[in-house]
C-alpha cells in the first residue's frame, strides 16, 4: 500500500509540473534567444512595447479601428513549433480587435486588409504568466502567429439613446 502511495505522489508532481519546465524548448531563456533572433531577421520591425512583426505580403485596404471587427486567417504556435490553434482552410475567423490579447491588439491596429504577417509576440503582450488553453500554452511563452487580415469591418453607427455598453465601450 506504501508503494501505491509513493507511486501515486510521484505521478501527481510529475504532472503538476509545467509544460515549459518539461520541455526545454519552452524556457524563458529559450523563449527570449527566439524573440532575439527573430528581431534580427531582414525586415522585421520592433514595436515600443517589444512586439516582433515581419510583413509577407502588403494589403492595401482600410486599418481597423480597435472596436472594429476583423475577418481573418491564422496559425498559432509556441517558438518550438507546436500549433495551438488555427483557422481551416477556407474558414476565417471574425473577431472584435480590442477583444484579443494586446500583441494581436496592436497588430492588427497597425495592418490593413490584405496584410499577411508574422508576429512573435512575447509572453506580456500575450497570456503572460497564466497561460491558456488548459495548459496548452504554457505560462510565459512566447506566440508566434501567421496572420492574414482578410476584413475590416467598422462598428455600426451609434442610434440615438444608445448608450455605450450597447456598442461595446467607450469610444
Amino acid at each position: 500500500m506504501m508503494r501505491f502511495a509513493a507511486l501515486a505522489l510521484a505521478s501527481a508532481a510529475l504532472f503538476a509540473v509545467p509544460a515549459s519546465a518539461m520541455d526545454p524548448a519552452l524556457s524563458p531563456a529559450a523563449n527570449a534567444k527566439y524573440l532575439s533572433d527573430f528581431a534580427a531577421k531582414h525586415g522585421v520591425v520592433t514595436t515600443a512595447d517589444g512586439l516582433e512583426y515581419r510583413i509577407i505580403h502588403n494589403g492595401f485596404g482600410k486599418r481597423p479601428g480597435p472596436r472594429d471587427q476583423v475577418t481573418v486567417n491564422y496559425k498559432g504556435s509556441l517558438i518550438n513549433g507546436k500549433v495551438f490553434d488555427q483557422t481551416e482552410p477556407g474558414l476565417p475567423a471574425t473577431f472584435t480587435v480590442n477583444e484579443l490579447i494586446p500583441g494581436w491588439t496592436e497588430a492588427l491596429t497597425l495592418m490593413r486588409e490584405g496584410d499577411e504577417w508574422e508576429l512573435a509576440i512575447p509572453s506580456r503582450l500575450g497570456y503572460g504568466e497564466r497561460g491558456a488553453g488548459d495548459g496548452l500554452i504554457p505560462p510565459g511563452q512566447t506566440l508566434v502567429f501567421d496572420l492574414e487580415l482578410l476584413k475590416d469591418e467598422p462598428p455600426a453607427p451609434k442610434q440615438p439613446g444608445q448608450d455605450d455598453s450597447d456598442n461595446g465601450g467607450s469610444q
